[in-house]
């Protein structure tokens, strides 16, 4: 695992012990960010989506279970699976046995060494890297599955792909599986991708609780509501980004995104380049091929 690639968020209101660690896993390769206080850590959790949270427990205003609660009181929110190591001074059973039933991933207690704390978040970030192998292997066997009983169907005459780069080539169709059961859910997420929706307001157009409709959807597609919401609004991005010279910024707006750093890291994560370096890219690709046209 190479940790230069990890980002870590570490929650503490003692400065001197919070740069300690912030310095020191920086030597160590890792990408950090600090956060003073128990609201502050949450904004920035809710931000950048680290890939986990050490949180110090006992904090002025709001102390580490209620940051553990907040980032987890939605189970489709992305905060809700980021590993999260409690780090506090405390030792008591009572303290230990109260983070473990809220959810926390680890407790390490003061002081702690550097090489303590590296030990235990690549233990837990190897881990979390099994459970998503292991997901996505159960995801492609599910997708597989639909797809040999769906492989090209019909929807409004158009012959849909389950392939979602056939927007690029047409825009006419459509990047969303034709599923009848599923068509009322994904006619809402084209009709409102651009307006910034979420799986709740997913799940309240069509009647479902979010978590039914989460399960739904995965279970006949291989991927979940807030995945289909974000390729298509991937989808609309590479036709934007090739198609006109409006700013990232203003595409981003127009795809429903308040803030264009999180739409600029949603697209490289789907793409492998941030959004002006693809645009570069590709309309260099489509000027040779004119060319030898």
């Amino acid at each position: 695992m190479s940790e230069s690639s990890n980002k870590i968020l570490v929650i503490e209101d003692d400065n001197v012990t919070r740069n300690l660690y912030l310095k020191g896993l920086e030597a160590r390769g890792f990408n950090t960010i600090g956060a003073d206080n128990g609201f502050a850590g949450i904004q920035q959790a809710q931000k950048h989506i680290p890939d986990l949270v050490i949180c110090d427990i006992t904090m002025p205003d709001m102390d580490g279970y209620n940051v553990l609660t907040t980032l987890r009181q939605d189970p489709f929110t992305a905060t809700a699976i980021i590993p999260f190591i409690f780090l506090t001074g405390s030792t008591t059973r009572a303290d230990v046995r109260k983070a473990m039933e809220l959810g926390a991933d680890d407790y390490l207690t003061k002081p702690s060494t550097l090489d303590e704390l590296v030990s235990v978040i690549v233990t837990r970030l190897e881990k979390q890297a099994i459970l998503k192998y292991w997901y996505n292997i159960q995801c492609k066997k599910t997708a597989k599955s639909v797809f040999a009983d769906n492989t090209t169907a019909i929807a409004g005459g158009v012959a849909v792909d389950f392939d979602e780069e056939v927007y690029d080539r047409d825009p006419s169709k459509s990047i969303f599986p034709c599923i009848p059961q599923l068509k009322e859910i994904f006619d809402f997420i084209e009709a409102h991708y651009d307006q910034g929706i979420t799986l709740c307001d997913v799940a309240l157009a069509v009647g479902y609780s979010p978590a039914y409709l989460t399960n739904r959807v995965a279970k006949q597609t291989g991927e979940t509501v807030n995945c289909w919401i974000v390729k298509r609004r991937m989808a609309g991005a590479r036709f934007l980004l090739q198609n006109n010279d409006q700013t990232v910024e203003k595409i981003a707006k127009a795809l429903g995104y308040q803030d264009v750093s999180h739409f600029s890291r949603q697209f490289r994560q789907h793409h492998g380049l941030p959004p002006q370096a693809w645009r570069k890219q590709h309309q260099l690709v489509s000027q040779k091929q004119v060319q030898l046209c």
